[in-house]
């Protein structure tokens, strides 16, 4: 039986959401980072609504579908070959994250988590640092982008595409099969990290979650460092 027009499935539908939901957020996140932006009250949300999407793609990278699992791709000794093979044109049609892609997703992970704490959590010292961070990661962001373009034509596969719809053509993968499937446990265990992420964050700011300017939240966080200090003081006193 010809393998024209078949699919594989290979993305499961809470990694294409968090992924694409990441995409816009961290647009949203650099649109706003200037004072004078029209989106700058947009800025302090959008970083919490990374930090969210980040905790749950930790937690689905353990329990999620069987290519969103960091063990399906990260695999060093994998990265040598994989380099050779791109050097000598010979790259073959990856069903998941090739060693490249799997370095890059670890990457773009840690560089949305350093932004996220230094923005967060660093204070006016840290704000150069976050900026400095910010600005790797969109350089990085900028890279993958070229870089699933040059291997959706090298691979002779749209990858955007696969990322949307969760499939890949099967003839492109000779004896591919569908990818494992998250459980209905997973689901459960995912949304609830997603719940449980958004509500320590409420727990630290009461209005992560609305609209302000990034001065407001300097500003409340200076006063609690200010708050800690004062408190700090007197219990030495006492």
């Amino acid at each position: 039986m010809s393998d024209a027009g078949q699919m594989v499935k290979v993305w499961d539908a809470p990694l294409r959401l968090f992924h694409w939901v990441l995409v816009v957020v961290i647009a949203i996140a650099f649109l706003s980072s200037e004072e004078g932006s029209a989106l700058n009250n947009w800025h302090v949300l959008s970083g919490w609504l990374a930090a969210i999407l980040l905790v749950f793609r930790l937690v689905w990278g353990f329990i999620g579908g069987e290519h969103s699992r960091f063990a399906d791709f990260i695999r060093p000794t994998r990265i040598g070959h994989h380099i050779s093979s791109l050097l000598r044109r010979e790259t073959e049609p990856s069903l998941g994250h090739n060693p490249l892609g799997g370095v890059a997703v670890l990457l773009l992970l840690a560089l949305i988590a350093g932004t996220v704490w230094t923005g967060a959590f660093g204070g006016e010292a840290a704000e150069d640092l976050h900026e400095i961070v910010a600005w790797v990661l969109l350089a990085m962001v900028g890279l993958h982008v070229v870089a699933v373009i040059v291997m959706s034509v090298l691979e002779r596969e749209n990858l955007v595409r696969a990322m949307i719809t969760g499939d890949k053509p099967k003839a492109r993968h000779p004896g591919g099969r569908d990818a494992i499937a998250p459980r209905a446990v997973a689901m459960l265990i995912g949304a609830g990290a997603f719940a449980g992420a958004a509500y320590s964050i409420l727990k630290y700011d009461a209005d992560a979650f609305v609209l302000r300017s990034p001065e407001s939240y300097e500003h409340r966080a200076e006063n609690g460092a200010d708050a800690m200090s004062t408190h700090t003081g007197e219990a030495h006193e006492d």
